[in-house]
């Protein structure tokens, strides 16, 4: 379907233009000045043995791999959360039946030679070291450490504890942010020993209402941590130890799921339906097929044919690819995978 060309009247304002694919039929453009994207919505050759679930974490690798990390849809066949594309979109393979109906966040880290992903899972409330192909290598379950939590009677937990995503500090510490529980960030070693909790329900300086994403900023002189305060509506920014450093994006967004970042630019998925893109003082540079409708809550249980073509839903997570391509998945009942070609 190619949709009306719109001009775009100032700098800022999404373009939506058609661009012919092989087939001869027009995709969607978005963006604006320097920053256009060809639209290819459903990316990605899907087995007919899995079918998506709430697609809730995408990274790529160093060869250029996608991986899409699902809750598992209820008529799907097969029960594997991770789905792994190569950088033309043909499946490669799938694994971790474990994480179903849990699977959320999905970072990948470099250490040394090897890469390694880390998978949240909100229903189990654990956060899992795993190799590219699903081999575990330790496993992160209720901070117990933590004065920020309890537990009660028999060792249940008295603190609700469900984790969304987590950073990777430069040392190897790893920061899990506690979105769907008690608003907390916990910080490990890179052995996965505890060391400190900080963060806790509240708007003040210091607290957060659902930290549903973090991300090791590196823009600026010192690297420091980025946490989507998606409850509260904007970023909040602390230091390595835990300390708030400043609060940003207040106006700019309007429930920031998570981040990316690639030479200068960050990439921000926002849940009411469109992707920010955002210079190193945070200053929005594009916004990305943002729907204005106000319809996400609904059109997110909807059918596929009903999704508009150039539109986002409800953007959840999202990465750059090393050419600056960008993959963004939805939480959308039936899953959605989309790729902005970059084209300037």
């Amino acid at each position: 379907m190619s949709l009306t060309t719109r001009r775009a009247f100032c700098a800022l304002a999404p373009a939506i233009v058609g661009a012919a694919d092989r087939s001869g039929q027009k995709r969607p453009v978005t963006g604006a000045g320097e920053h256009l994207y060809e639209v290819i919505h459903d990316w990605g050759e899907l087995p007919r043995t899995i079918s998506y679930g709430n697609t809730h974490g995408v990274c790529v690798d160093r060869q250029g791999h996608v991986y899409v990390h699902h809750t598992v849809h209820a008529t799907s066949a097969g029960e594997d959360t991770v789905v792994v594309f190569d950088a033309k979109g043909r499946f490669v393979r799938s694994w971790g039946r474990e994480f179903k109906g849990g699977a959320h966040g999905l970072h990948i880290q470099r250490e040394g030679k090897q890469e390694f992903l880390y998978l949240c899972d909100t229903q189990r409330a654990v956060v899992v070291k795993m190799t590219l192909k699903g081999e575990e290598v330790f496993t992160l379950g209720y901070p117990k450490e933590s004065a920020g939590y309890r537990l009660e009677g028999e060792g249940k937990a008295a603190v609700k504890y469900s984790p969304t995503n987590l950073a990777i500090g430069p040392n190897g510490d790893i920061y899990v942010g506690d979105g769907y529980g008690s608003s907390f960030i916990n910080q490990y070693d890179a052995k996965g020993n505890f060391i400190r909790t900080f963060g806790g329900k509240g708007k003040e300086a210091g607290k957060l209402n659902q930290p549903h994403g973090i991300a090791l900023d590196r823009r600026g002189k010192e690297p420091v941590l980025l946490v989507a305060d998606r409850g509260n509506r904007r970023f909040q920014y602390f230091s390595l130890d835990g300390k708030h450093l400043r609060f940003s994006a207040e106006g700019d967004v309007k429930m920031p799921c998570h981040f990316d970042q690639r030479k200068g630019l960050l990439l921000v998925p926002d849940l009411e339906a469109r992707v920010t893109l955002m210079d190193a003082r945070d200053r929005v540079l594009a916004q990305l097929g943002e729907d204005g409708s106000g319809t996400w809550g609904q059109m997110r249980r909807k059918a596929r044919a009903e999704f508009v073509a150039g539109k986002f839903v409800c953007p959840h997570s999202a990465c750059f690819d090393g050419e600056g391509n960008i993959f963004v998945v939805e939480w959308v009942e039936v899953g959605r995978v989309t790729k902005l070609r970059r084209i300037s």
